[in-house]
């Protein structure tokens, strides 16, 4: 099945349906592959177009009707934190058939931030609450999302989002293949609320240790979860990964809201709630207090960081010196750890964009390279992590970064090598860069 993966990278430059050129491979599986796309005439709306093998589907056709019927279903569902479904269809380029489902294009996501560093504090407050409103939404609605983990919580237009395209109503048994994040019950139950709080506890946990809870606490009825993630975010864990379904909280406990009882399937209701101390009883109440004010500290605060590459507002084109949007994964905030000092930018090198090149540009487009500097504050090695749509702004921006000069970081007086991240954001007027030093 590995050769279907090469199939697929091959589609690049292709059109499906008429209507969605495949401009760039994004990503994929055996099962299913990610293309950069457009909407409308002249394909000037960026999308992304998810197609999934039709190898996949029973033979009677019945399942792919069903699949369809799902996207058309979801497509109605609207929330500022969740990904919009577009068109959905069959295809077919060559001898390789398959249903697709247009999206809107994100392209940054919380797996590929994980790699680099864990998410801080302040960055955990502001991706909590728009996930959990997302997910509030959906429940109240009767679906489950069921796939929640980094990949699926993204950033679009520098807003967080979840993704749509694989939502199932509650209970509805889903055949996708398993991964860490699920719930234990999953598997019996299908999807769930309190299947997808459990998701969110253990995305929690991975993000602020870049690890995933490896065993689970029988005794204790909840998964281990690692001493070194502050409260209250320790606390919110260990409440969304109880074993017992019943026991967890929900999205609306987090957000500070009154609890709405949704009832699960049967075989998710067997064991009874376990006896707990009135300590147990008053977290869930101190926690949602806490979050309740960081979700209304975050209404006012601004970032000033964007997130990388993803698409311009209208009105955001129109005047390039605007406030930037809040970041759903801004950078590590400076280290406060005793005896270092952090860097800091001493040459910033802008990419050199021929003017032919701005007048292609429709919002903005967003290049994020890591870099590695050595002690004498020099760049000793270059790479790009998010290299958005275009090859050429991506080389631009990779050639300018090389050519950047620092203060070295110092602990108790000594230099250190340090990691910094450039967030490039090409615009048709000019070109914005936002640095942030990651290590140490």
């Amino acid at each position: 099945m590995s050769g279907l993966t090469d199939v697929w990278k091959q589609f690049e430059g292709r059109v499906v349906e008429g209507m969605f050129p495949l401009q760039q491979w994004l990503g994929g599986s055996e099962h299913s592959a990610v293309f950069l796309t457009g909407r409308s005439k002249n394909a000037s709306q960026k999308a992304a177009i998810k197609l999934i093998s039709a190898e996949g589907f029973s033979t009677d056709n019945i399942d792919q009707v069903a699949q369809l019927a799902r996207w058309a279903d979801r497509a109605k569902l609207s929330h500022p934190h969740l990904i919009r479904l577009f068109e959905s269809g069959r295809g077919q380029i060559d001898d390789a058939k398959f249903l697709y489902v247009v999206m809107e294009y994100a392209e940054e996501n919380l797996a590929q931030i994980l790699p680099l560093r864990p998410l801080s504090p302040a960055e955990v407050k502001e991706m909590l609450p728009p996930t959990a409103e997302a997910l509030a939404y959906l429940h109240q609605a009767g679906f489950s999302h069921g796939h929640i983990k980094p990949s699926n919580i993204l950033a679009v237009d520098n807003q967080l989002k979840i993704s749509a395209d694989s939502l199932r109503r509650t209970g509805e048994l889903d055949s996708h293949t398993p991964t860490p994040y699920d719930a234990p019950e999953v598997a019996n139950t299908g999807p769930s609320p309190a299947a997808d709080v459990w998701s969110l506890g253990l995305v929690l946990v991975a993000i602020m240790t870049q690890q995933e809870p490896q065993t689970i606490n029988a005794s204790e009825g909840w998964a281990k979860i690692p001493d070194k993630i502050p409260q209250p975010f320790y606390g919110i864990a260990q409440r969304c990964l109880r074993v017992d379904p019943r026991e967890r909280c929900t999205v609306n406990e987090i957000l500070g809201k009154p609890k709405i009882q949704t009832p699960l399937p049967a075989k998710a209701m067997e064991k009874p709630p376990a006896k707990r101390s009135n300590i147990g009883l008053l977290l869930p109440v101190v926690v949602a207090v806490i979050l309740l004010a960081v979700l209304l500290g975050r209404r006012s605060h601004q970032p000033t960081v964007p997130s990388a590459q993803t698409t311009e507002s209208p009105t955001a084109s129109a005047n390039a010196h605007a406030p930037q949007s809040p970041a759903p994964f801004h950078d590590k905030a400076t280290s406060t750890q005793t005896g270092v000092a952090p860097g800091k930018v001493l040459q910033e090198v802008s990419p050199d964009v021929s003017p032919g090149s701005r007048r292609t540009i429709t919002g903005h487009v967003k290049v994020s390279v890591q870099l590695s500097v050595d002690t004498s504050g020099n760049v000793s090695q270059a790479r790009l992590v998010s290299s958005g749509p275009s090859k050429y702004f991506a080389n631009q921006a990779l050639a300018a970064a090389r050519r950047w000069k620092f203060t070295p970081a110092r602990v108790n007086g000594q230099p250190l090598p340090s990691e910094w991240i450039l967030r490039f954001q090409f615009g048709r007027t000019s070109t914005q860069v936002f640095p942030a030093e990651t290590k140490p």
